[in-house]
């Protein structure tokens, strides 16, 4: 293998649901299958998936992704069998109008959910995962009294909301996750969070770990962490987990990390491990409060001991934080969403 400064494998493997949604739909379309798109768009109440999820549907009778758990995508696809051809530009469903709809389609109890169902706009599709493969988060914006869509980069303060006749949808990688070291524990977390949407940095000096990392996707970087931070900053909508179990490696690149925006800076080790790395930190350029809003020992308590169950506590714990579901009686660095973060280009 070989490196110039950091080097992403292709094709990514493991990415978020509506990525997943979107290839395989434009797959279905190459192969010269009709293929449809529903989202959505609004919910009330109690409701199986956001507003913003995504399910693709082609005329085999598959499906990729969900709107609601199964039943609202079977109506769906019945609705389809009988009228497809009548669907042109888009329409809106609108499920769980009343309490035999909901149970009937096994919906929480007073919730429904409005669901955009259109032809799969191919074009847009191809621009969105373009954009996404770049690390570029987009929002489209879906006209839907008249079904038109524009595309354009998703600025500080873009959220996925409906807002009278307009739907605004945010799409693509939302976070950055670098991971410090290509341990055992960061093989097991990565492609958690490529699940959740992060594109995934892993830095490691040692070739002997990062010559045999399995997953495809990831930016490699054989630089000293620290220098690679520092030569790319973390944003707001970026995260660092220290992994590396070697403190010359894990303590330089947090110094560097905690100087930053990063919303999530974590490390691995016990409570007197992190005791110790929280004295060493002191001895640097860095101000009480920075040092205490290092996560550690990182992840939710959940008496991890494998590296798998450590990985599934550090996940959870950036799913906490990035919700913005911290308590006051925790580390938090700044109270800040990674989706927040500053305007980023689309070519």
């Amino acid at each position: 293998m070989t490196y110039a400064g950091t080097t992403r494998r292709e094709p990514r493997r493991t990415e978020s649901v509506d990525l997943q949604v979107l290839r395989t739909s434009l797959d279905w379309r190459r192969a010269g299958q009709d293929v449809w798109l529903a989202t959505v768009i609004e919910t009330y109440g109690s409701a199986p998936r956001p507003v913003g999820s995504m399910a693709a549907l082609n005329a085999s009778g598959h499906v990729e992704g969900s709107v609601s758990g199964g039943c609202v995508e079977d109506d769906l696809a019945d609705w389809l069998a009988r009228d497809a051809m009548g669907l042109r530009d888009g329409r809106c469903f609108v499920y769980g109008k009343d309490a035999d709809e909901r149970a009937r389609l096994r919906l929480p109890c007073g919730g429904h959910l409005h669901v955009w169902l259109e032809p799969l706009p191919a074009d847009l599709v191809e621009r969105i995962l373009h954009a996404a493969d770049d690390g570029v988060l987009v929002s489209r914006s879906l006209d839907l009294a008249s079904g038109l869509s524009t595309l354009a980069n998703a600025t500080s303060g873009t959220v996925t909301r409906r807002t009278g006749t307009r739907f605004t949808h945010v799409i693509g990688p939302t976070s950055r996750l670098i991971l410090i070291g290509a341990s055992e524990v960061s093989r097991c977390l990565a492609p958690m969070a490529q699940a959740l949407g992060y594109q995934v940095t892993v830095i490691d000096p040692r070739r002997e770990y990062l010559d045999t990392w399995p997953h495809d996707g990831c930016a490699l970087s054989a630089s000293m962490p620290d220098d690679a931070i520092a030569a790319s900053p973390p944003d707001v909508r970026t995260a660092v987990v220290a992994l590396s179990h070697d403190p010359k490696l894990d303590d330089m690149a947090l110094l560097e990390a905690l100087k930053s925006a990063a919303f999530y800076v974590g490390a691995m080790g016990s409570l007197r491990t992190t005791q110790a790395r929280r004295s060493r930190l002191a001895l640097f350029d860095l101000d009480a409060a920075r040092i205490t809003g290092l996560r550690g020992p990182v992840g939710i308590d959940i008496g991890a001991r494998t590296p798998m169950e450590i990985a599934i506590s550090v996940a959870a714990d950036l799913v906490k934080v990035a919700r913005g579901s911290v308590t006051a009686t925790e580390p938090d660095r700044s109270g800040r969403s990674p989706w927040s973060g500053e305007e980023i280009a689309v070519e």
